[in-house]
């Protein structure tokens, strides 16, 4: 789980590792492997027309770049529990709202990093505009988001408990 405040990104013990073991692999082995493909590419000949070189590089951009994200990510990162605060919508923490205050029309997702999106519960970033709005809020409380389009929209807290994953 990863809870985000202040430009630190609270990871338990586990998606800290987890993260690590991601980043030793496309940093050391998954690299290895690339530079292997791109220089087999490079060997069949002119590269303009060479659609497996252009792939090679392009796969090796997208694997450099999740490189630099996770390296920062674990940069600002502290392994442990950040502070619970029951009743206080934050990072880590499963929000249930309804929209325009509609208790029958109601979201209950996670606020945490897209790093921990699962299949088992909806998940919105604490810098989405819902996440943003709502992140700080009490349960009780009324949050305004802006949508896509400029309008903005109200949600009410019906509840935030810590995930419990």
């Amino acid at each position: 789980m990863t809870q985000t405040s202040d430009n630190v990104t609270w990871l338990t013990q586990e998606a800290y590792n987890q993260l690590k073991a991601e980043l030793e692999y496309l940093s050391g082995p998954a690299r290895s492997e690339i530079s292997a493909k791109i220089a087999a590419a490079r060997e069949e000949g002119d590269l303009r027309e060479n659609g497996g070189y252009h792939a090679a590089k392009e796969e090796q951009g997208k694997q450099e770049l999740r490189v630099r994200q996770l390296t920062q990510l674990l940069e600002q990162a502290k392994v442990g529990e950040a502070p619970s605060q029951s009743g206080v919508v934050a990072p880590g923490m499963v929000v249930t709202i309804a929209f325009d205050g509609d208790e029958s029309d109601t979201l209950t997702f996670l606020l945490a990093s897209r790093e921990y999106a699962s299949a088992d519960i909806e998940t919105y970033s604490p810098q989405s505009p819902l996440g943003s709005g709502v992140n700080g809020k009490k349960v009780g409380q009324d949050a305004e988001y802006e949508l896509p389009n400029g309008k903005k929209a109200s949600v009410k807290v019906l509840d935030a408990k810590p995930y419990q994953g």
